[in-house]
């Protein structure tokens, strides 16, 4: 008998269902010469420091340095207190007499760092010698579930990919559990004040914007703009230069050449430049990109993005969502024209569909060697049926962007006039001459200024024109706005540099804080800590995520930095690098920030903190 081992219950069910096996037991599903299991999610936890014989919140029990780390049975908090969870212990007795019983294990847990995480503690916490094999599938399509079970794996292949999960694991316990006791004890012990090796230097970045936000002094600037008409048109320049004082404004005003004072021609071309400028169209999404367009356009959290797109994929209409790359390779282009064929009469898209399936498809997106255990997410093909309105809305996003990341550029001609007429002044205009991938969601130039035109008339060089009104516009520099989970995102993909270019910022993917398929958690994490709040749109910290921050801000646990080369480290144990160096610089670490944070909590005493949980 072979055993197939799920993530989750209703992946199990879907299996089964593909193998004809359906008679149901307690735990299991079976037939057909399997038998179908399944996890919860993380059955099996790191022990807590009590089973190491760390007792109490005591600074002599400081640092923990376990040598050899345990697993536990996953706990929930009752009347009684903290105890085992009596599911996850029912359903590990289950797992144990299959495994006993079987002759081989085959792991199909989700295909990633976390999946193999679940399954093989589960494997080593129940002493198991079997040897198993690896589904690794990126959709759960009949079809690509039957192609993935005629090409298993041997489970060697993925012991890498294991290390780099345990080495993520063991370290968020180690810095998590000292740096919290650490600061926790030396701010008196009245509070769990939770610290955390991804989950501080996000705080650190949310504080950090908000105080800058909060200090920021405006600056009052002016500028001078002008109306000017060619023919029939009329069209906007505005000063080149901004003025400090509104008494310089006027002066530049006044000497303007305007109709009111009898000048009929008053500003002279100086220079005409006009440009044609290409525009790539957008990768394919990943689980990060996508998340930050559904809060952009719907407001949806990152957790709820996530969760959606699980539930399309259990439902067999996305591929795998929890990916990080944003390109596929060449043997799954080669079945994209089918795939944009099956949305020829889809109710948004048909028409980008019929233009598609008549041209060449753009190969932007297109990059083995840039896939890694997933490729980027696409739409399966299946047909959608009737689905509620936020899964819709997210589905539209994901076929939207296939349309979008295989369509031609969009053309755009961009025109700049400088004139004259006591002052140099700028004219801007941006003509789309072909919207191609712009026109799958009709979308407009984000990049657009606010003062440039619409269009701009032709004009000469040396050519004199009507200048028909002008005006003084007063403005204010504004700071940075505010993260949202979309920025936030896009953040800490970066650990918080600015880069807009696309595929810069995926190439610096593997030293982001936190990766695609835990982002979202770290969020949600720090607002069930009551360090951040979300204000509308707006990610701000509380009174209590600022006094954390201020004492741990100089720190290098705060450190998106350093926290960024940690999990480009583990990619590098995946890819065969040392675990044994890893484990020896974060112990070295551990120390280090465990006597910081013992005397820098006492900053802490002062302010009134929750009650310790």
């Amino acid at each position: 008998m072979k055993v197939i081992i799920a993530e989750k219950p209703s992946v199990a069910r879907e299996l089964a269902k593909v193998f004809g096996a359906n008679t149901k037991k307690a735990g299991y599903i079976e037939g057909k010469g399997f038998t179908f299991t399944w996890a919860f999610g993380h059955l099996l936890q790191l022990a807590p420091p009590q089973d190491y014989g760390f007792y109490g919140w005591r600074a002599q029990n400081l640092p923990m340095l376990p040598a050899k780390f345990k697993l536990a049975v996953r706990k929930i908090k009752t009347k009684d207190g903290v105890v085992e969870d009596p599911a996850v212990r029912k359903q590990l007795d289950v797992i144990k007499a299959l495994f006993e019983e079987c002759t081989e294990i085959i792991v199909a847990t989700d295909a990633g760092r976390e999946g193999e995480l679940i399954f093989r503690y589960i494997y080593y916490y129940l002493k198991c010698k079997k040897p198993f094999r690896r589904l690794w599938i990126s959709s759960q399509t009949d079809q690509a579930i039957k192609d993935g079970f005629r090409n298993l794996k041997p489970g060697t292949d993925y012991d890498t990919l294991f290390y780099s999960a345990h080495c993520r694991s063991e370290s968020d316990w180690l810095v998590g559990m000292n740096a919290t006791q650490a600061l926790s004890i030396s701010a008196g012990n009245r509070a769990v004040l939770s610290l955390g090796r991804v989950q501080t230097p996000t705080l650190a970045m949310i504080c950090s914007r908000f105080n800058e936000v909060k200090n920021f002094v405006p600056e009052t600037y002016f500028q001078v703009a002008i109306q000017l008409k060619k023919d029939e048109s009329l069209f906007r320049a505005i000063s080149a230069k901004n003025y400090k004082t509104k008494e310089e404004a006027e002066e530049v005003l006044e000497a303007v050449l305007d109709l009111a004072r009898g000048y009929e021609k008053g500003a002279r071309v100086e220079k005409v430049e006009a440009k044609a400028k290409k525009e790539p169209p957008p990768l394919l999404h990943d689980l990060s990109s996508l998340q930050q367009e559904a809060n952009k356009k719907k407001g949806y959290t990152a957790d709820q993005t996530l969760g959606i797109l699980q539930q399309l994929y259990e439902g067999k209409l996305v591929t795998y969502p929890r990916t990080g790359s944003r390109y596929i390779g060449d043997d799954i282009f080669a079945s994209v024209p089918d795939l944009i064929a099956k949305f020829k009469d889809h109710p948004l898209f048909g028409k980008q569909a019929q233009v598609l399936s008549s041209q060449k498809l753009n190969k932007r997106s297109v990059n083995a060697k840039k896939v890694t255990d997933h490729h980027a997410i696409l739409p399966t093909g299946e047909p959608a049926g009737h689905l509620s309105s936020d899964r819709q809305a997210v589905y539209d996003m994901v076929v939207g962007r296939m349309l979008e990341a295989f369509h031609e550029e969009c053309l755009k001609e961009t025109t700049k006039i400088t004139l004259v007429s006591g002052a140099l002044f700028t004219a801007n205009g941006t003509v789309i001459k072909q919207a191609g991938w712009r026109a799958v969601f009709n979308d407009k130039d984000e990049d657009k200024k606010d003062e440039d035109n619409a269009t701009l008339p032709a004009v000469l060089k040396d050519e004199t024109l009507v200048i028909s009104n002008k005006a003084i516009l007063e403005r204010q520099t504004k700071p940075k706005p505010l993260y949202t989970e979309a920025t936030l995102l896009k953040a800490l993909e970066t650990c918080g540099k600015d880069i807009e270019d696309e595929e810069l910022r995926y190439a610096m993917k593997d030293s982001g804080l936190g990766t695609p398929a835990t982002r979202a958690s770290i969020i949600e994490t720090l607002i069930k800590r009551d360090y951040i709040k979300r204000e509308k749109k707006s990610l701000i910290p509380t009174d209590m995520g600022l006094a954390v921050y201020d004492v741990v801000k100089t720190k290098k646990i705060a450190q998106a930095e350093l926290t960024g080369a940690w999990e480009k480290r583990l990619e590098e144990i995946k890819a065969g690098a040392s675990v044994a160096d890893f484990k020896a610089e974060i112990a070295e670490y551990t120390k280090s920030i465990t006597q910081e944070l013992l005397k820098a909590g006492t900053a802490l005493a002062p302010i009134t903190v929750k009650a310790k949980a």
